[in-house]
């Protein structure tokens, strides 16, 4: 079943729905999380995922994945460590054949490798091969967590592209959008302005160019 929102998002790229979130007055940008490919791009519905610091003995680093939706973003908080892995090789072939729509990892991941071979897209703070296992342990699913310092919970819009991660707050997600569309219709209007020959000030001016992400009510 198609979603039509995640639909809308995909077709948004990520500086426009930060614009948007930024009119809104949303904090839904993900700092420093980018893709291990430029060229990844992946939307869909956030399955989260929280971690924190082992115990003894020992939880594990997770068997999950067989309970993720297809489509979906899987969303992992380890807290910005970026000195052990939450997620390598099998994981990513597992996501990669139920079709999930891409990994978001505020941490590092490992074996990049296979993620470029399959085009599966994974962003995150850096790669790096030290296991997480006994370093790291799941503390719960499906909750609210902190993807570079923007709460991600379940079932929000995350779009990922070469500028980043983004989180649309699912009881936002309609009007964040229709804004994010506003100016995207706007900007191209005024690249179609200026190769017609219209100065760039003047097409900017006639768009609202220097309000198009001023938070709403300011």
């Amino acid at each position: 079943m198609t979603d039509n929102n995640v639909t809308r998002a995909a077709r948004l790229d990520t500086a426009t729905l930060s614009d948007a979130l930024d009119k809104c007055g949303i904090n839904g940008q993900c700092h420093r999380i980018k893709p291990r490919s430029t060229e990844f791009r992946m939307a869909g519905r956030a399955w989260t995922l929280l971690y924190g610091p082992a115990g003894k003995p020992s939880g594990t680093v997770g068997d999950y994945i067989d309970d993720v939706p297809e489509g979906s973003v899987i969303v992992l908080d380890n807290g910005g460590v970026d000195n052990a892995t939450v997620w390598g090789d099998i994981l990513t072939e597992v996501a990669h054949n139920r079709r999930i729509a891409g990994t978001v990892i505020d941490g590092v991941n490992r074996d990049v490798s296979l993620c470029l071979e399959l085009g599966y897209p994974v962003f995150s703070r850096d790669n790096y091969m030290r296991t997480g296992k006994d370093r790291v342990q799941v503390e719960a699913t499906q909750v609210p967590v902190n993807i570079g310092g923007a709460r991600v919970a379940p079932g929000d819009i995350v779009r990922g592209d070469a500028d980043g991660v983004v989180v649309i707050p699912k009881e936002h997600e309609d009007h964040v959008l229709d804004t994010a569309e506003a100016i995207h219709n706007a900007e191209d209007a005024i690249r179609q302005a200026v190769r017609a020959g219209t100065p760039l000030r003047e097409a900017r001016k006639a768009m609202g160019y220097h309000q198009l992400q001023t938070r709403e009510g300011a």
